[in-house]
């Protein structure tokens, strides 16, 4: 099948493409770099020529909550758009476990809007819920930093590599679409600040992680369970201890 991965050339989108490659699939990476831009609209028709499945992936640059409203808002508009016209059967978006339970997060919301627009498209999707990624530990860390302490719920999380959310992702493109979302985590339950104490100290980072459950995360303070999967998660097999000495 020709498949064409938006965001193919991130940190998800470049493994999907290259397993999708790997299993015989015409998969075409298209970014900004290669003349696709779905904010403008830029090249989608173009790329989307005869395509069966397109994979969405892609990211706002700004995290910030206007910024990242617009951004999936106006990109998702316009892929739904021209994956419809060009007939393409299967519409794959990755989205983020919790969602639609934390609207405070603006980051969420945002996710939350996109999923609606494919939902509401009329093509044949399929939605891929994941957890926290094991790379962002140093990003949530820095966002958490005030001087040299880092602030942090005791927020339940279930984190999963980028390499096992790739796979699950090219799984689902290849194969037929769920109409609805799917959820996928890493093997191992832990708290936010425990999963960041654990990151930073594996990399000797002196930083100290401090608990406080008034802290916010992309705006919102999850709780216990805010941003764990359901039942009928698939669960990944790496685990945050094992994926760190390759890291």
């Amino acid at each position: 099948m020709k498949i064409v991965v938006i965001g193919g050339t991130g940190l998800i989108g470049s493994q999907v493409v290259r397993t999708l490659t790997g299993h015989g699939h015409e998969a075409v990476a298209a970014s900004p770099g290669s003349g696709v831009n779905t904010i403008t609209g830029e090249g989608l028709k173009e790329v989307l020529q005869d395509a069966q499945v397109v994979v969405d992936v892609s990211n706002s640059p700004s995290f910030a909550d206007e910024d990242v409203l617009a951004f999936f808002r106006t990109a998702t508009g316009n892929l739904v758009e021209a994956a419809g016209a060009a007939g393409v059967g299967h519409y794959v978006a990755l989205s983020v476990v919790g969602s639609d339970r934390l609207p405070e997060a603006g980051y969420l919301r945002a996710k939350v809007v996109q999923e609606d627009l494919i939902k509401q498209s009329g093509i044949p999707f399929s939605l891929v819920r994941a957890t926290q990624f094991f790379e962002f530990v140093g990003g949530i860390a820095d966002s958490a930093t005030q001087g040299t302490t880092v602030r942090l719920p005791a927020a339940g999380v279930q984190p999963i590599a980028a390499a096992d959310v790739a796979a699950v992702v090219a799984r689902t493109a290849a194969g037929e679409p769920l109409g609805g979302t799917a959820e996928i985590a890493g093997p191992d339950v832990l708290t936010m600040d425990e999963w960041v104490r654990t990151g930073l100290a594996f990399r000797g980072d002196p930083r100290e992680v401090v608990t406080d459950d008034e802290a916010r995360y992309f705006g919102a303070k999850p709780g216990k369970d805010g941003l764990l999967p359901g039942p009928g998660v698939e669960l990944a097999e790496t685990r945050f201890v094992d994926w760190l000495p390759a890291n």
